[in-house]
């Protein structure tokens, strides 16, 4: 089936993962004509493409691909979830290796090594296409990080609560003065 067209978003700049805001919209008027937008909510540039059919298709044709599409419906399911187990394998793995580096010696070593593995174990999982595997890497990952941030979370509150006393001490000693002018 040929193409009715083909477009490549240039005004829209490119940023890295998890900066740009995209707000995209699909209208479909009465004569089959679809108008997809493309809206950099960042910068404020926008695209726009129309899409026309550019041959009719006989009610042959369009049954036979009704009939193809019900047929692969399964495979299209099991293509979508694998897809989608990626990004959300690849976004886990992009998340903890940022924060980690963020964090820098804040994380122990053995929590650093521990979700370091994970990382991995995901990277290598994302080399099959099991996606079943690939979530359960991911959750790990995920499972991992929590545990450290949870642990870093519990510390940042007892050094808050242990300086807590000395703060409230310190701000409990109040000057008070009166300012005389003499002149």
């Amino acid at each position: 089936m040929p193409l009715a067209s083909m477009s490549k978003a240039t005004s829209i700049c490119g940023t890295p993962r998890g900066i740009p805001q995209v707000e995209v919209a699909f209208d479909i008027d009465a004569n089959g004509i679809l108008s997809v937008s493309a809206k950099d909510l960042g910068t404020g540039k926008e695209q726009k493409i129309e899409i026309k059919a550019g041959s009719g298709l006989s009610d042959e044709e369009i049954k036979s691909m009704v009939s193809d599409a019900e047929s692969h419906a399964d495979d299209d399911r099991k293509a979508r979830e694998l897809a989608e187990a990626r990004n959300n394998a690849e976004n886990a793995a992009y998340q903890a290796e940022r924060q980690l580096k963020e964090m820098g010696d804040a994380v122990d070593e053995a929590s650093r090594t521990e979700i370091e593995a994970a990382i991995i174990a995901v990277r290598e999982a994302l080399e099959g296409a099991d996606a079943n595997e690939i979530n359960a890497k991911a959750e790990a990952l995920q499972a991992a990080f929590h545990k450290v941030s949870e642990a870093m979370y519990e510390r940042a509150q007892q050094e808050q609560a242990a300086s807590g006393p000395a703060a409230a001490d310190a701000e409990e000693e109040v000057v008070d003065a009166e300012v005389v002018d003499e002149s």
